[in-house]
């Protein structure tokens, strides 16, 4: 232990200034705005964990921190970080391929601080968290998931599991899980690559790997909550005060804080990947140099995951030199009751985005007519993992491409927050043309993991169950000619039903409902041909008028037969008269008939012999033998 510690001293002599240049170096990379921080503060007064949560952040039970300051790994990177040609050696670097063995991190377990980086740069950019801190804590944590024996999902091959906290050299903290996770059920342990408590993974456990479950054994769940853990109460880790407060959030020991911020510095300056399983362990652990620490006066009963829970005001006291032979083992200090927490530090609130454990839709479906707003309005409760409701969560609702439904002003998302009651409402929702039933999906921005609530939706088509036609006159035209308009009136329980879809066919007798072939029309189409059938719509009034009627060539009796849905339906008939035909002509009895001029001598041979002048006189007359 001697020589660990002079060998921290050495490190720390000459590190505080590398630290904070390194920190501020990393903090630039993470984009425009970032904010320089102030001159390091190792060696200040400021107690250990000010600022941080007086309620177990989050509401795990922890008594101050995520690990129930459990033990971690006290090895230092080498005196000589990796150095990578061209670049300044405070300068940040994309891993390298090759190099030391202490800046090696198993590729799987990388992949998953650089996932949950990225995955956190877009939910949380003001965080500025980078990857080089969660593979810092990793390392002193689990020596990076035990040198990265992990399955290709992320998940360990073994449980890693602290000790029990049993308030023997560390805090006091009774089980909050029932040995669901770490497998006590009389002390909670600290669990998975990034060492959560039970309690305080209760409350910011993620599914970043998408495999359905919250796993503190699988290193991209434990990264991606690790993160938002270190970057929760609207921290800033490009200021070097919020990065501090966040790694004694993890745990509130200075040698920690140190130890973290060592390997941080060391992995911004260069790391690469090795293989899973060939990642180098580290050693030293911090409860074993000193087996008669006292423990810390803290004492966690078991309470639901967002009930606080006392931490200390000052830093852990240093064990006093003490013969183990005579002195029997310190014990906790008794308490009836929690201490009460000190109001002057301020307290770190988890964000409403990760309290929230489900987001419940109700079990109705949203109906509407066509062209309508729908009388109910799509809400869901959001609530936490004890079914308490969440205030403040943003929650997006979102329409399927195969509705026409719409949100105000034609969007098809909308992005509204929980009230008091953890209830999230959209606005009005209006149907449009399409008759059919879709699915609306409320989920939480930057909650990728959490399941969808889903609201079913129906949009029906209007309906009338009479129609009705205003007048009385008969329909009649000769063939070819047109009709007068026919005005129709629509009905549903005896109200005018507007924006009713009716159909107009044409047919031959008001016993048939096939479109006739001979009868009339409502005009031609492109083509020349007849239309006989024609859909329509009633107007506000809940009307609608027929016109263009045409007469056919065929004369009879027709029927223009006019149904809704609903049932109703009307029938008028439509006339086809031939055209009238132009009779003979009937004579004058009054006039008299004319008469034919005499004929002539010269036109007429056959002229009566008892007049003929010739016949007197002809020789051959008075000859005949006859006479």
């Amino acid at each position: 232990m001697a020589a660990q510690f002079g060998r921290r001293l050495r490190r720390g002599a000459t590190s505080g200034a590398i630290v904070a240049a390194a920190v501020a170096a990393l903090a630039a990379s993470q984009g425009p705005g970032a904010i320089p921080p102030p001159t390091d503060n190792l060696n200040g007064d400021t107690a250990i964990g000010a600022g941080d949560a007086t309620t177990p952040h989050g509401g795990g039970g922890t008594g101050g921190s995520a690990t129930g300051d459990s033990p971690y790994f006290t090895d230092l990177p080498p005196l000589n970080p990796p150095k990578v040609p061209g670049v300044a050696p405070t300068a940040p670097q994309v891993p390298i391929v090759t190099g030391p063995a202490a800046a090696g991190i198993p590729a799987t377990v990388l992949a998953a601080y650089q996932r949950a980086e990225a995955s956190i740069r877009a939910s949380d950019p003001a965080c500025n968290l980078p990857w080089q801190l969660l593979a810092g804590i990793g390392k002193v944590e689990s020596g990076q998931a035990n040198g990265g024996r992990v399955d290709g999902n992320g998940t360990t091959f073994t449980p890693i599991l602290g000790p029990a906290l049993d308030g023997n050299g560390f805090a006091l903290i009774q089980d909050t899980d029932n040995g669901a996770f770490d497998g006590d059920a009389t002390h909670d342990r600290a669990l998975g690559p990034m060492q959560f408590i039970p309690s305080t993974w209760a409350v910011w456990g993620q599914d970043a790997n998408g495999d359905g479950k919250k796993d503190p054994q699988n290193v991209y769940d434990a990264a991606q909550a690790a993160g938002m853990y270190l970057c929760a109460g609207g921290r800033n880790l490009a200021i070097k005060a919020d990065l501090d407060k966040a790694i004694l959030s993890y745990n509130r020991s200075r040698e920690y804080l140190t130890t973290v911020l060592h390997w941080f510095e060391y992995y911004g300056r260069g790391a690469h990947t090795v293989p899973d399983g060939t990642g180098q362990l580290p050693v030293d652990r911090s409860d074993r140099p000193t087996p008669g620490r006292p423990p810390l006066p803290i004492t966690v009963t078991p309470s639901s995951p967002a009930a606080p829970s006392p931490r200390p005001s000052q830093d852990r006291p240093s064990p006093k030199p003490t013969d183990p032979a005579t002195t029997p083992p310190a014990k906790p200090a008794e308490q009836t009751k929690p201490p009460t927490a000190d109001p002057t530090r301020p307290s770190i609130e988890v964000p409403p985005t990760l309290r929230v454990s489900r987001l419940k839709a109700g079990t109705a479906t949203l109906t509407a007519v066509t062209g309508s707003t729908f009388a109910q309005t799509a809400s869901v409760t959001a609530v936490d993992a004890s079914g308490r409701p969440v205030a403040g969560v943003s929650v997006r609702f979102a329409l399927p491409a195969t509705t026409d439904a719409r949100f105000p002003a034609g969007a098809t998302t909308v992005t509204v927050t929980s009230d008091a009651r953890g209830v999230a409402k959209a606005p009005a929702l209006r149907a449009g043309e399409k008759a059919a039933s879709f699915t609306i999906r409320a989920t939480v921005p930057g909650r990728s993991s959490l399941p969808a609530a889903e609201l079913k939706a129906t949009v029906e088509v209007r309906k009338a169950d009479a129609l009705t036609r205003i007048g009385t006159t008969a329909l009649t035209a000769v063939t070819g000619a047109g009709y007068a308009d026919v005005t129709v009136e629509s009905r549903l329980a005896g109200a005018l039903a507007p924006g009713v879809t009716v159909t107009a066919v044409i047919t031959d007798s008001a016993d048939s409902d096939a479109q006739s072939t001979d009868g009339p029309s409502f005009g031609k189409d492109a083509a020349g041909n007849p239309i006989r059938t024609k859909v329509l719509k009633t107007d506000a009034q809940g009307r609608l008028v027929v016109a263009g009627l045409v007469a056919g060539q065929k004369a009879g009796d027709y029927v223009l037969l006019l149904t809704a849905p609903g049932g109703g339906t009307a029938k008028v008939t439509l006339t086809v008269t031939a055209p009238a035909t132009t009779p003979p002509a009937t004579p004058d009895p009054t006039e008299e008939p004319a008469k034919d001029p005499a004929p002539t001598s010269s036109t007429s041979p056959s002229t009566s012999p008892s007049t003929s002048p010739s016949a007197a006189t002809s020789p051959t007359a008075s000859a005949s033998p006859s006479a």
